[in-house]
């Protein structure tokens, strides 16, 4: 049996996605909910940046929002490409002083996340996901009859 037929039958494929999409969503969900239980200190910060409240409000449910919607797998195709979005901006506004090894570091790390929630996007999130669960949740209720309009025979 080759590597590629055995995981094929452990369904290996699915665990790996899910792996991923934890490890790439960890680094937003961590990020947003420390902006949001720091605010203030956030908002100073941003403020030196140049960054008013509202974007840091937007940014705080941004890195949540898309970050459990990726980690979870509930909508995660969209989730992953506004988080593949977003570091490509956050490496182009912040990131440019390539003189500095840091900023030049967290340009090609912020490079590198979108390129994974790109490709996250196009993969889309496997069977081990919410998505998964509620559409075929969905075909059951469908298959049943359940959920659709009335309809008079003649």
């Amino acid at each position: 049996m080759t590597p590629t037929e055995l995981i094929e039958k452990l369904h290996a494929w699915d665990a790996v996605l899910l792996a991923g999409r934890l490890l790439l969503s960890l680094i937003f969900v961590h990020e947003g909910f420390e902006l949001a239980t720091h605010f203030e200190g956030a908002e100073k910060a941003m403020a030196a940046l140049g960054i008013g409240t509202p974007l840091l409000v937007a940014t705080i449910a941004l890195q949540l929002g898309a970050g459990l919607s990726v980690a979870f797998g509930i909508l995660a195709r969209l989730g992953a490409v506004g988080l593949g979005l977003f570091c490509l901006m956050t490496a182009s506004l912040f990131h440019t002083n390539f003189a500095s090894q840091n900023e030049l570091l967290h340009f090609e790390k912020d490079l590198a996340v979108a390129g994974g929630m790109f490709i996250l996007a196009l993969s889309g999130s496997g069977r081990l996901s919410v998505d998964r669960v509620l559409v075929g949740m969905m075909k059951g209720r469908a298959a049943k009859g359940v959920g659709r309009p009335f309809t008079t025979h003649s």
